[in-house]
């Protein structure tokens, strides 16, 4: 069976819109309608016509499509894809913060559970995070759940901002030496970094940013060799987009596991079986959807 074949014929027949996150497997990828990150599909999905999404991604991010799309039905290929970081944080510890810090607003990572934006002030994005702190009218800020990107935008920001003990383990992997060793082997190539990789990988970088903006400075910039510091799924675009140029990542193996659980048959099985249904209760969604609705009014860099 050509499963890319049936797949398309199926999101045909279903009314559906297949989604397909920057760090899904290429198969994947080259048959999707869209591919982004995890906010910008579900922005996307929420404008399109078709009535079913299949979200090829991890569960927080099937949430958030259903948070902006509650009329549409939204399906998770995978339904063990979880998110490490996403998942060191909960509504409780969240409330915890607040009264330890009574009137300090929360800024929560769209990496994050329905419940944990349901707690939170306003959502963020690492494209718009600095941007998100600098809206807000206060001189200190919680930021959960990634330690990583909360201590880059400290470094842009006049306003405290308070880390909770938060990371994504295959960002807070790459270290310092293997950067370097990489660097020796390839002095013309520029290194570009994710702000969910550890702090001192993000002082060598000549260019942080999101996996949105990889593409774009990769696109933009002249240099021929490039060293990444994300996951290894963004080298599908990359390599599609600019042929003539090379590309390293940080280390080997730079991938997340919970990402790759999703292939062709599972996307097939999700069309075929009508599986697996994300939904929320209306109440949490409606308190997720505020803090998101917040972070959409305010400018994105890349």
């Amino acid at each position: 069976m050509d499963l890319k074949a049936e797949i398309k014929k199926l999101l045909k027949e279903k009314d559906a819109v297949l989604l397909a996150h920057n760090y899904q497997i290429d198969e994947i990828q080259e048959i999707a309608d869209f591919t982004g990150d995890s906010l910008g599909l579900s922005i996307e999905a929420s404008k399109v016509q078709q009535n079913t999404i299949v979200f090829c991604g991890v569960h927080f991010m099937a949430e958030t499509a259903h948070i902006l799309s509650p009329e549409k039905t939204v399906l998770l290929p995978e339904i063990e894809a979880g998110c490490p970081m996403a998942d060191m944080i909960t509504g409780d510890k969240v409330r915890q913060l607040k009264m330890e810090y009574p009137g300090v607003p929360v800024v929560c990572y769209v990496n994050s559970s329905a419940e944990v934006k349901a707690e939170s002030d306003i959502c963020c994005t690492s494209a718009n995070a600095v941007n998100v702190v600098k809206s807000l009218d206060t001189d200190r800020v919680i930021f959960v759940p990634d330690k990583n990107l909360g201590h880059y935008v400290s470094r842009f920001v006049d306003t405290e901002v308070i880390l909770y003990e938060g990371f994504c383990p295959i960002h807070e992997r790459v270290t310092k030496k293997e950067v370097e060793v990489l660097k020796s082997k390839h002095p013309d190539a520029l290194f570009v970094a994710h702000p969910e990789c550890p702090p001192e990988v993000v002082d060598m970088a000549d260019h942080v940013c999101s996996t949105s903006g990889v593409y774009k400075y990769a696109k933009e910039t002249d240099n021929k060799k490039f060293i990444i510091g994300t996951e290894e799924g963004v080298g599908y675009r990359l390599r599609k987009e600019n042929p003539d140029k090379e590309f390293y990542f940080a280390y080997d193996s730079f991938k997340c596991k919970n990402m790759k659980k999703t292939n062709l048959k599972k996307v097939y099985d999700a069309l075929v079986n009508e599986q697996y249904k994300i939904t929320l209760d209306p109440a949490l969604r409606n308190r997720a959807y505020t803090s998101i609705d917040k972070m959409l009014q305010v400018p994105r860099n890349y």
